[in-house]
């Protein structure tokens, strides 16, 4: 099965929060970070890539935050994980241009269904949307969030 990076668990639990604000209402990282126990600095990284690629807007100075810009609807799950982890695979040899990407590419015998997975995994990514994602299981009362336990460092069952 697939894991997701860190780095994208910490982008959704980050989208799913500020999607359950007042559209408009900023956001900052201390508060992101101290309620949900993702580490300051990755979190701040991962916003600031999302302002970069205008799914946030952020706002510098003391009452400064992100805020959600973009329909989540709008953006695919392929989309997130590629503004996040860059050019995705699910195996090496998919990374054709990457010095050494696979010692094996010249005698592998399974580069054709490796590729159709990939092809099929990706077609189910780009067919997923942000919006579907955190909103799933909605529906309970707001309270404050349980405690997050995150998986791997890294995965996406995509190599990078």
């Amino acid at each position: 099965m697939n894991r997701i990076h860190r780095k994208v668990e910490y982008a959704l639990i980050a989208l799913k929060h500020m999607r359950a604000k007042t559209p408009g209402e900023l956001t900052t990282v201390k508060e992101m970070s101290s309620l949900y126990g993702c580490p300051h600095d990755v979190l701040a990284r991962v916003l600031q890539t999302l302002a970069n690629r205008s799914i946030l807007v952020s706002e510098q100075g003391a009452h400064g935050g992100y805020a959600i810009s973009k329909d989540l609807h709008r953006v695919t799950f392929y989309d997130l994980l590629e503004m996040i982890l860059g050019p995705l695979g699910v195996a090496r040899c998919l990374h054709e241009a990457e010095e050494g990407a696979c010692d094996l590419r010249n005698t592998c015998n399974i580069v054709s269904p490796i590729q159709l997975l990939n092809r099929k995994m990706a077609e189910f990514y780009r067919n997923l949307s942000v919006a579907e994602l955190i909103e799933a299981g909605r529906g309970g009362s707001a309270q404050k969030p349980p405690a997050v336990t995150l998986g791997a460092d890294r995965a996406v069952g995509f190599e990078q």
